[in-house]
């Protein structure tokens, strides 16, 4: 089965499930559903970033700080969490993500998803998959926020990790 097969929940404004829809579909005609972004640090505290391949469906070529995807239909935030932080840094046995908050993002131009932000601390050697991450590395903080300027990054993750600070300013 390709990724754009994959059965998804479709969601209103309030994150409750109205539908199913193969991913390809909900994103060519612009369903709500639900992700899921995992900020994966190593034991040294650095940041897990990446660059996705070109062949993926949303945002391909892109830098990314988060790790993450789709939720399927009748899954858990919770359990996409880690089904997804293992799949895309290679690994197995993480503890479970710890799940920090929830926002609805909307790019205004038809891509909206309700998306659960956790963390992860991975002291496994990752052997990320070639099919979703082109490039990897941990970085620092400083290292990350030098990099927001000139690499272009996905937009949701951007969301994100806007929303992150905010979250950690207010508590």
């Amino acid at each position: 089965m390709s990724a754009a097969d994959e059965i998804l929940d479709i969601v209103d404004e309030n994150d409750v499930v109205v539908g199913e829809s193969p991913r390809g579909e909900a994103y060519a005609r612009g369903l709500r559903h639900r992700c899921v972004f995992v900020r994966a640090r190593d034991a040294e505290g650095r940041l897990f970033v990446h660059r996705r391949t070109a062949t993926k469906l949303v945002f391909p070529s892109l830098y990314d700080m988060f790790v993450g995807g789709v939720v399927g239909a009748g899954e858990s935030y919770d359990s996409a969490a880690l089904r997804e932080a293992e799949e895309e840094l290679g690994v197995s046995g993480l503890p479970d993500p710890v799940f920090l908050f929830k926002f609805l993002y909307d790019d205004g131009a038809g891509r909206t998803w309700w998306s659960a932000v956790y963390e992860v601390r991975c002291d496994l050697p990752v052997n990320p998959q070639v099919e979703e991450v082109a490039w990897h590395a941990f970085l620092t903080e400083e290292e990350v926020e030098r990099r927001l300027p000139g690499w272009t990054w996905v937009p949701d993750g951007l969301a994100a990790y806007e929303r992150l600070r905010e979250h950690r300013a207010t508590g």
